[in-house]
């Protein structure tokens, strides 16, 4: 609870900033929510995360975080939204023998249709009262499947109803190659790249919430580590940039999915 009132800190008093209203429905009583929807906020961003690894630096529940932060900001930009609770576990592999992140402690995996079966259930709850747009973000590639299906399914259930469900899977896949061209400009070099806790993970850590990242700690893939590049270039100006561009997309794209057909 200290970690999450820190992170709500350190958004209202740095980056980025937000106005005295807030859009988090966990914070909110379930009156506030009735008259929030009454008066027009009928969209609701549903964000997954994942708890996992990321090597000695930096803290497990990082897609947590950062996909509330940047759900929270999607949501104040586009004025008629809601964020509900992050669901933070997702699939990581498989148990025995365990596989990828799950050969590291702290890391917490699920089954796929366990994941998929979750987010349904929260979609499924949304509807009840009263939401049109429900959308659904996911900062950990196992997110994206599960999201996509549930989507699928529910708006071919509900198509004769004004409800619509909208897996925006840009959020995740981005535009890596534009994120790098960037950065290059920034004085990261090609070969500190990586696919897990490299430069770009850790730098948009650093920026959202620094506490998240024992900055001593940084160090380079070794194969053993549990870090895939080399994060020790990692800065709160890069994390800035990655961060704007992702919440540039992802609301570019969810106003063109959402916007009447």
């Amino acid at each position: 609870m200290k970690k999450y009132l820190a992170l709500i800190a350190v958004l209202c008093m740095g980056a980025p900033a937000y106005a005295a209203d807030t859009v988090l429905m966990e914070r909110m009583t379930s009156y506030e929510i009735r008259d929030a929807i009454a008066a027009g906020k009928t969209t609701v961003i549903v964000p997954s995360g994942g708890t996992e690894q990321n090597g000695p630096a930096m803290a497990t529940g990082k897609h947590n975080f950062r996909v509330l932060a940047n759900a929270q900001t999607i949501a104040h930009r586009l004025g008629n939204a809601l964020v509900t609770a992050v669901i933070p576990f997702t699939p990581e592999g498989k148990y025995d023998p365990p596989t990828g992140h799950l050969k590291y402690p702290g890391t917490i995996g699920v089954p796929e249709d366990v994941y998929a079966g979750m987010v349904e259930g929260v979609v499924r709850s949304l509807k009840l009262h009263g939401f049109k747009n429900i959308v659904l973000i996911g900062d950990h590639g196992s997110d994206i499947a599960g999201q996509d299906a549930v989507a699928a399914k529910l708006n071919a259930e509900w198509a004769a109803t004004p409800v619509r469900v909208h897996a925006i899977a840009v959020y995740y896949r981005g535009d890596m190659a534009g994120d790098q061209a960037e950065m290059m400009k920034m004085g990261i070099r090609r070969e500190e790249f990586g696919n897990h806790s490299d430069v770009r993970d850790t730098s948009q850590m650093i920026y959202i919430d620094p506490a998240m990242v024992h900055k001593d700690r940084l160090e380079a893939s070794n194969g053993k580590n549990g870090v895939e590049g080399d994060p020790r270039h990692a800065s709160a100006a890069i994390g800035k940039m990655l961060t704007m561009r992702t919440i540039d997309r992802t609301l570019d794209a969810i106003k063109k999915s959402i916007a009447p057909r």
